[in-house]
């Protein structure tokens, strides 16, 4: 065979490769279960921009980002001596905002960078534990488990950040008692209503951020003890049922009234998932592992499931 037509069967040959293998390269999955670096013992995860994902660290304070498609990442945010990493919440503006539970206190980081925006005394009392965060187009909304409030970091048309914290009382149906109470907080897209769960009670609200007005939501004689997490999805609510290693499915109804437990999400590499977040048809679970001793060595993990 001639050298010149060798090349050339030569190169088709490797066209025909690169041509077979790109769509190989776009069609790869995204990973089952990201790895996260030993002994972060993490809580809060939230999706920002693209795949990017960042998850806190509730004894540091620390923030992990990664990526959902390669599964690959590092420590965005140190950790830092008085700070803490509970739920996490990014706006449009690549902002991070970390509750900071039993600190009282709320963080804003660069979501690219990893600044320190502002920090926030949210919290009057020591008996607090600032638990998650939502943010909606004029403000950034706190739980906390201890105090039958919810905090409002407010948000001018322009995205800057105001000066003065909000102490909204809950009021309505909803009723404190010994233990966590509300935890996971999410919002509709207009941030009109807010959605919470009460964990020690199974009960879910939604709020009247302006009144803190909470009316419960009635599933018809269930309820979702041990509710964490919680991610509003049009009108489907998952909420993530920690200690149970499952998420509760529950379709609302269009006002938010009422609500049906049709099922629950689960998957073997469980191990006490607290918060949830989403990507397109993805969910994607935080392991805290509760109740297994933070060492240097212990392992944690994100476990993606399948929306129902």
């Amino acid at each position: 065979m001639r050298p010149i037509r060798r090349l050339a069967l030569l190169a088709l040959a490797l066209g025909a490769l690169l041509v077979t293998a790109a769509p190989l390269a776009a069609e790869r999955p995204f990973p089952e279960t990201i790895a996260l670096p030993n002994g972060f013992a993490p809580e809060g995860i939230a999706v920002g921009r693209g795949d990017t994902f960042f998850v806190g660290s509730i004894p540091t304070g620390a923030i992990y980002r990664g990526s959902l498609r390669t599964g690959e990442g590092a420590v965005l945010v140190p950790a830092s001596p008085g700070r803490a990493a509970i739920g996490l919440d990014v706006d449009a503006r690549n902002r991070v905002f970390a509750a900071g539970g039993p600190t009282g206190q709320a963080f804003v980081y660069d979501g690219s960078t990893g600044a320190l925006i502002a920090a926030y005394g949210l919290a009057a009392s020591p008996a607090t534990f600032v638990n998650d965060v939502v943010v909606t187009r004029d403000g950034a909304y706190f739980t906390d488990s201890f105090q039958q409030v919810v905090y409002r970091i407010p948000i001018a048309p322009g995205g800057t950040l105001g000066a003065a914290v909000e102490t909204i009382p809950l009021a309505g149906d909803i009723a404190y008692t010994d233990g966590f109470n509300a935890n996971g907080i999410d919002a509709t897209p207009n941030g009109k209503t807010l959605v919470l769960v009460q964990s020690n009670t199974g009960e879910l609200f939604r709020v009247d951020p302006g009144t803190g007005v909470a009316r419960e939501i009635d599933l018809g004689g269930d309820i979702v003890t041990a509710g964490d997490g919680i991610l509003l999805d049009a009108k489907t609510l998952y909420v993530v049922r920690n200690q149970q290693n499952r998420v509760a499915v529950v379709e609302l109804a269009p006002d938010l009234s009422s609500g049906r437990l049709v099922t629950h999400l689960t998957d073997p590499d469980f191990a006490v998932p607290t918060t949830i977040a989403e990507h397109g048809n993805r969910l994607y679970a935080v392991n805290a592992r509760f109740g297994t001793p933070v060492t240097p060595d212990t392992e944690y993990r994100v476990v993606q499931l399948r929306k129902r």
